[in-house]
């Protein structure tokens, strides 16, 4: 039996003899289904069209598929003690791609923003001997794919490591999350945003959306929770969803401007 992923979001369902019905995430008013209707493609097709490629992204070892696929993330790599944290996820794993990370040490942990970079979580995993996958417990009726590796935390915050912090801040999603690595970018803190808190185009401001592709913007009281749950943490650069939509330095600054402005912008 077949594993099925969705071509316009790349989320991963179970087995089955014919593809699913629908995607539950794509009918979602956030998403949307392909113009020409929902369509979906084997994992064996999908990695016959695609391959996982990985490079350095600002001092992270990110993965991401070539050519692009569905929403085209990138997933981003974050050591710990003794391997690796996989922050975010992309719709396919490749046995070239999990020797690559066995190199650097193997994934310990997978951790995910939101729903709309699911992908492949479970193959992730299991190549990694079922290492635990952290979904906030808010999005659970979104995992298209259940496995006994999804760990549903809860509350605001959830610890990893020492340095390692998971933060509930909403707004994308009920349980839209990031991540905070406190020794990172030498020790200053990084912050890990996924598209809760979108880098722009120019790399010196975020900006918030309920809905990318539908054009919904978040609004003011939904920013000022994203804006308080951040404030506390030390961090001088982001991360974003895509290769090199990063801010380098002075982010924490850059992530407060950015705030004012988009709350005067909808006033």
């Amino acid at each position: 039996m077949p594993l099925w992923t969705c071509e316009t979001c790349g989320a991963q369902f179970p087995d089955s003899g014919r593809p699913p019905a629908s995607c539950p995430i794509c009918e979602d008013e956030r998403q949307f289904v392909n113009w020409e209707g929902q369509t979906f493609l084997t994992r064996e097709a999908l990695a016959e069209r695609h391959r996982v490629t990985w490079r350095d992204d600002l001092g992270l070892t990110g993965l991401g598929l070539e050519p692009s696929f569905a929403i085209g993330q990138r997933a981003l790599l974050v050591p710990l003690s003794e391997g690796c944290m996989m922050w975010d996820c992309v719709p396919l794993a490749t046995p070239e791609a999990i020797a690559h990370v066995r190199v650097l040490g193997g994934l310990k942990a997978i951790a995910i923003s939101h729903p709309h970079y699911y992908g492949a979580l479970a193959d992730w995993s299991e190549a990694f001997g079922g290492v635990p996958v952290y979904l906030h417990a808010d999005d659970g009726q979104w995992v298209t794919r259940s496995h006994p590796s999804i760990m549903h935390w809860t509350g605001d915050q959830h610890r990893i490591s020492d340095d390692v912090l998971l933060l509930r801040t909403g707004g994308h999603f009920a349980g839209a999350a990031m991540l905070h690595w406190a020794r990172g970018a030498a020790g200053k803190g990084v912050l890990l945003t996924g598209d809760i808190a979108q880098v722009t185009m120019d790399r010196r401001f975020v900006s918030f959306m309920y809905s990318y592709p539908n054009y919904m913007p978040l609004n003011a009281a939904a920013v000022r929770r994203i804006a308080a749950a951040v404030e506390p943490l030390a961090f001088d650069r982001i991360y974003g969803a895509w290769w090199g939509r990063n801010i380098a330095s002075g982010a924490k600054a850059a992530f407060a401007a950015s705030v004012a402005r988009y709350i005067a912008a909808i006033a």
